[in-house]
């Protein structure tokens, strides 16, 4: 078989694999007026960087947390959606995450925090 055959064979379905998407968890705001939803995998290269970034002692401590709230979320939210209005796209969503009231990132950071226990125990939540 020639090399233009063998891509061929992968482009059209001839036994080529699906690609290989994360599982997701949505989250609702409790005035029901906003779904997060988040990614189901962290790489292990993201779990060592995040905890890099958690525990960075070059910043103070405050800036610390917000920053890995923001890592975070950076790098599991997949879609949020906010009065029927959905901002998908890492970043478009960090935007979005930087626009947003106290209350709605109260949300996002209680959703994160509920999502690690849930699906990463081992990584320590901000």
């Amino acid at each position: 078989m020639g090399k233009r055959s063998r891509q061929r064979a992968r482009t059209d379905g001839g036994g080529a694999l699906p690609p290989l998407t994360a599982p997701s968890c949505e989250y609702r705001s409790p005035e029901g007026d906003a779904v997060l939803e988040l990614r189901g995998a962290l790489t292990p290269a993201t779990r060592r960087e995040y905890a890099a970034v958690l525990h960075d002692q070059a910043r103070s401590t405050e800036d610390t947390w917000q920053r890995a709230v923001e890592f975070l979320f950076e790098r599991l939210a997949v879609r949020w959606d906010i009065d029927g209005v959905a901002t998908e796209g890492q970043h478009e969503l960090l935007g979005r995450y930087r626009m947003a009231s106290q209350a709605q990132r109260r949300f996002v950071r209680e959703a994160l925090r509920e999502h690690l226990v849930e699906h990463f125990p081992e990584v320590e939540a901000p």
